[in-house]
């Protein structure tokens, strides 16, 4: 049995550029990941499965579309079971998994779920079956599932252009105190790059990123005021450094001085709005 993490994907800053003819964009971002997040686990089986656990199980699960092959019974269309199907067909794997998805981040949330579920079964099976983390197949696998699957699979702080797939690595933000706040509103990403205005604000210095924007906020608020009071209330903590939607939304992030000022902020947070979904954790 094989445990992999799915850490949570966080987008500091994120500049929309210009619509591409493929129908992506392109962007300039900074990846950073958080240190908590999903968990995928798989094993040895006689028959494929893919089995979904956690708080926000049922949300995924009213969001996949059984697929029942004769032999495959447990098996769903999902970028998870997408990730593993890649890995066999590219590396020939005969051998058939059973695969535990724990669920604990919030579905459509805009902090990666779905991209780093997939990057973690990716890392999972190559670590199974002998594949190097930095094999060119793994990472093309990674690339066809999405534009955010090649950055989740390398897991760490990384400048992104062109879709998002082209990284750069950077240091500098490995153990800041974070919060992720999402006031339970499930944000299409389709819907919020249909609603930018398409004007290129400008490129993103990959030095400063506190100073960069969120080109998708205004879009995603308009689809989910709610948004606005969730960075209102983080904007107003103690110690706070930045406040900012991440990725197409609806969660937020804080990154604060200390874990002391990050813990009385989650508190006061959840004091205010209790039925808003939190996580503190510190990035990797």
């Amino acid at each position: 049995m094989i445990v992999e993490p799915a850490p949570a994907k966080l987008n500091l800053a994120l500049h929309v550029r210009a619509r591409r003819a493929d129908g992506y964009h392109d962007l300039e971002t900074l990846f950073v990941f958080c240190r908590d997040g999903d968990v995928v686990t798989i094993a040895d089986a006689q028959d494929d499965s893919f089995t979904i656990t956690g708080p926000f199980a049922s949300a995924l699960a009213a969001a996949v579309t059984d697929v029942v092959p004769a032999d495959r019974a447990g098996w769903a269309d999902n970028l998870v079971t997408r990730a593993a199907d890649g890995f066999r067909d590219t590396f020939d794997v005969a051998q058939r998994h059973a695969i535990i998805l724990e669920k604990n981040l919030p579905v459509a949330s805009g902090i990666g779920g779905g991209s780093a579920d997939a990057a973690a079964t990716l890392r999972a099976l190559a670590r199974r079956h002998g594949v190097s983390a930095d094999d060119p197949r793994l990472i093309a696998i990674a690339a066809r599932l999405g534009a955010d699957v090649p950055a989740c699979l390398a897991g760490r702080t990384a400048f992104g252009t062109g879709k998002g797939d082209a990284l750069a690595p950077l240091d500098g933000w490995a153990g800041a105190p974070v919060l992720l706040v999402n006031p339970g509103v499930a944000v299409s990403t389709a819907a919020v790059f249909a609603a930018w205005d398409g004007i290129d604000r400008g490129p993103l210095d990959p030095a400063d990123p506190i100073g960069g924007r969120n080109d998708l906020e205004p879009a995603a608020r308009s689809l989910a005021p709610e948004i606005d009071r969730v960075i209102a209330v983080l904007a107003a903590q103690p110690g706070v450094t930045l406040a900012r939607m991440s990725g197409s939304g609806a969660t937020c992030l804080a990154l604060f001085e200390t874990v002391a000022q990050r813990d009385r902020a989650a508190a006061a947070v959840a004091a205010a709005e209790p039925g808003w979904w939190q996580m503190a954790s510190r990035l990797a």
